[in-house]
């Protein structure tokens, strides 16, 4: 006991833990050089204390013996070393953690505070594939997967592909209800994927229009309990029965679905009544569908709903509750915030901006159509019931329009004024002066409708040909409103009336820059290229414009034309072959063909071209006249007669169809018929000579008493006719010794000179395009061409040989006839053929 050192109270053994020494700083020990020196050296790896406890002051420890370790006295040793503990040995409690100290601390370890000894961590363990849990979250995966590809296709407009995604859907389900039959999980089965499934798949084979696969899709979902609220599906196949045009199955299952939703979804309900009213309608039982309008109407009225109420109350004639239908109309809230709130304002630019922001956004892009609809629903039901909700027209409309002044739809009215006075155009007895002093009240309106009604007007006066009032109030039009294009393009109208085209197609041109969609200035400036015989241009705005107009017969024809008249007959053809495509039973199209094939050489092709023209038109001269010509040329002169029966049937003052006709009988061989035939022309013109010869001719052949008579006749004839032939020479050599001499009074004098007489144009609407200027080579050239035909046939020196019959105009301008559309005038019109004068409104005579 004598080496025994008691400690002294008052020190205390844990003192200094607390202490924070900069060596034990872990994150600049790699900067520390004595530290990384020691780590370097053996004095990092001194062995550790062999003492199991740590040391006190008074803890019992085992004695030095003889027999046992020697080990040295704690207290000898002074105090002890936290960090080299025996094993099993419990560390003191310190506060210095980043030293790299640890409760544990084996023997032998080196001193690593960074644990750069320790190595990577283990990887994480890999998931094990083969379980069936896992197989059949794969399936459920890839089968979510093949449904939304599906839905994206059907959004894409790929609906094959769509329905090919689902039916792989439906493939993969059924692959996982059988995993989980075999795994035992058949209680964990995902109903929400078997019903996406069979809904997609449903839906996929509506869109492809395979119904009756849609309908047992839907049928198996419906049928099946575990699917809650599948009852309201039954509208989809509502719908199916209603595209196959089987109403009471559809009216069936409507109800069917209303039954099995609650009151709670009104909104659902109100679509599915919407429904039962339309195919009541379909029905004609107009009784039943207006019970579902008007309960619509009274729970959520709606501007749709309202619209076919009307319509519902027309087809019954119950007049005055059109009338209330009307007023309900009018007054259906469309739920849009006022216009106001759009216009900035000049004090905060913070919400100008957001005004400009959301001027022109979706939000309330969706707010004008909406608008816009409401509009063109309430348009259409007062021009609708305006003649039958009062004893005249006018006073309907009349009634219409105060019903509307007091709507939240006032700026309607002026239309409604504009819509009665086209109105009174389109009725057959329509009083045109009404439409006109009713159009003359806007002229002191906003400016909008000021131009509409001008340029109404305009368009009148211009079928009136009064071109000086029509380009009045075409410039009245502009001055209202200098973007409306119809005003643009009656204003080009009236210039081309005076044959300056130069300046007509400026404002063509004008109307296009303001509205890049307008058809009628494109069509009109290529009629005006082709009269200033710009023809590569004029093909440049058709080629435009068919590419607008697909199936337009008119552009196909200009075409045809511009490519006949730049000489590629080929390219000719086929327009006009596109043309047939459209109007098969067009006679001047088909004409057209024969023509351009008998100019190539192809007869025969010519032939059926005109064969089928004068099956569908059998009065054109032209036709008649070359499919007479073709049957004498081939030696067929008994059915070239019907041909030219029907030439003397359209022109009875002609003879030269009669002589014709007569002399086809000759050829035929059939002298009795010519005779009685040659006796009826000198019955109509006794005068006419070649008629008398033939007579005296088959007369003299056939040895009949009356050839001296006709002889005498033919004698008497030609010497009336030698007299008159020198009357008129000796008539003409007077007038020309006349002018002459007229000439060399009147050289000095200036102030005696007459104007020359102008030749008189022909009426002439610039919305049609006569192709006179361009084809009358062609139309000179077609004369020569009969002529020279007719006078080619065998026996030339026969009297009908010679006289030719009066050539035609061979230029077919309009392919439809009286269906052909003539240029846009701000209106649409329809032509007769060739004339220029008699056009008929059309429907929309408001400017776009």
């Amino acid at each position: 006991m004598e080496n025994v050192h008691l400690a002294v109270e008052e020190d205390d053994l844990y003192s200094g833990y607390n202490d924070y020494n900069p060596t034990f700083d872990s994150e600049e020990l790699e900067n520390d050089v004595a530290f990384q020196q020691a780590v370097r050296t053996s004095h990092g790896r001194r062995p550790p204390m062999t003492a199991k406890f740590p040391g006190t002051a008074i803890g019992a420890r085992p004695l030095a013996s003889s027999f046992g370790t020697r080990m040295a006295m704690a207290s000898s040793m002074g105090r002890p070393m936290t960090g080299a503990v025996q094993e099993g040995a419990a560390r003191p409690m310190t506060a210095v953690r980043a030293a790299g100290y640890t409760s544990s601390l084996t023997h032998g370890s080196s001193f690593d505070p960074l644990g750069q000894s320790r190595g990577p961590a283990p990887p994480l363990e890999a998931k094990n594939e083969d379980t069936p849990e896992e197989k059949i979250k794969i399936l459920e995966k890839k089968v979510n997967d093949l449904i939304e590809e599906s839905c994206m296709a059907q959004s894409m407009g790929s609906l094959q592909l769509a329905l090919e995604k689902a039916k792989e859907a439906g493939r993969k389900e059924r692959a996982l209800a059988r995993q989980r039959e075999q795994s035992g999980n058949v209680d964990h089965i995902n109903l929400d994927l078997t019903y996406s499934v069979l809904l997609n798949l449903a839906n996929q084979y509506a869109n492809n229009e395979m119904y009756p696969e849609a309908l047992n899709s839907y049928q198996v979902i419906v049928k099946n309990k575990m699917f809650s609220n599948a009852g309201r599906l039954k509208v989809n196949m509502a719908n199916i029965y209603f595209k196959q045009k089987n109403y009471p199955k559809a009216i069936k299952f409507y109800r069917m679905a209303l039954d099995q939703i609650s009151n709670t979804h009104k909104e659902m309900r109100i679509k599915i009544m919407q429904n039962i009213g339309v195919v009541f309608v379909r029905l004609g039982q107009y009784s039943d569908a207006i019970t579902s309008f008007e309960h619509i109407m009274s729970e959520s009225p709606n501007i749709k709903t309202g619209f076919n109420l009307i319509l519902c109350y027309y087809a019954i004639g119950d007049r005055e509750r059109m009338k209330k239908a009307f007023q309900k109309l009018i007054s259906v809230p469309l739920g849009i915030d006022d216009e106001e709130k759009y216009i900035p304002s000049n004090d905060d630019t913070n919400t100008n901006m957001v005004i400009e922001a959301i001027k022109n956004d979706k939000l309330h892009q969706m707010e004008r159509d909406v608008k816009v609809l409401a509009e063109k629903y309430i348009m259409t039901a007062a021009k609708l019931i305006a003649p039958a909700i009062e004893t005249s027209f006018a006073n309907g409309f009349d009634w219409c329009v105060d019903m509307v002044k007091s709507s939240q739809y006032v700026e309607l009215a002026n239309d409604l004024e504009i819509n009665k006075a086209i109105t009174y155009l389109r009725q057959k007895d329509f009083n045109q002066v009404e439409a006109v002093e009713t159009l003359k009240t806007f002229e002191k309106k906003d400016s909008r409708v000021k131009s509409a009604a001008a340029t109404n007007l305009s368009f009148l006066y211009f079928l009136e040909k009064d071109y000086d009032q029509a380009e009045r109030y075409a410039d009245l039009a502009m001055n209202a409103d200098r973007y409306n294009p119809a005003a643009l393009i009656n204003k080009g109208n009236t210039v081309f009336v005076k044959q300056d085209h130069e300046k007509a197609g400026e404002f063509y041109k004008e109307a296009l820059r303001n509205d890049s969609s307008c058809t009628g200035a494109l069509y009109n400036l290529g009629l005006t290229y082709k009269r200033l015989n710009r023809l590569e241009e004029a093909l440049d705005c058709f080629l435009k414009l068919h590419a607008i107009l697909r199936n337009s017969s008119q552009v196909m024809y200009q075409l045809a034309n511009l490519y006949e008249q730049l000489g590629d007959p080929h390219q000719a053809v086929e327009w006009l072959m596109q043309v047939i495509s459209v109007t098969p039973t067009d006679p001047h199209a088909l004409a057209k063909l024969g023509k351009l094939h008998d100019d190539e050489g192809d007869k025969s092709q010519a032939f059926q071209y005109y064969c089928e023209s004068y099956r569908y038109c059998p009065s054109n001269i032209d036709v008649i006249t070359w499919l007479g010509a073709y049957y004498i040329e081939t030696q067929f002169c008994e059915k070239a007669i019907q041909y030219f029966e029907r030439a003397t049937l359209i022109q009875p003052t002609q003879v030269n169809w009669q002589l014709i006709t007569a002399s086809c009988y000759r050829r035929s061989g059939n002298y009795q018929k010519a005779l009685e035939t040659y006796k009826d022309i000198h019955r109509k013109f006794p005068d006419n000579v070649e008629c008398l010869r033939f007579l005296v001719r088959l007369s003299t052949d056939m040895g009949l008493k009356e050839v001296q008579e006709y002889a005498t006749k033919l004698k008497k004839v030609e010497k009336m006719k030698e007299i008159r032939e020198q009357r008129v020479k000796s008539g003409r050599e007077s007038s020309a010794r006349g002018r002459k001499e007229g000439r060399e009074g009147s050289a000095g004098s200036s102030d005696d000179v007459k104007a020359a007489p102008q030749t008189e144009l022909k009426q002439f609407s610039p919305l049609l395009d006569s192709g006179r200027d361009s084809s009358h080579s062609s139309s000179s050239t077609k004369g020569e061409r009969l002529s020279t035909k007719m006078r080619s046939l065998p026996g030339s020196n026969e009297p009908y040989e010679a006289s030719s019959p009066k050539e035609l105009d061979a230029s077919y301008v309009d392919p439809l006839g009286p269906q052909m559309e003539r240029p846009k005038t701000g209106a649409k019109k329809r032509i007769d053929d060739d004339d220029f004068g008699d056009e008929e409104l059309g429907d929309d005579l408001l400017p776009e």
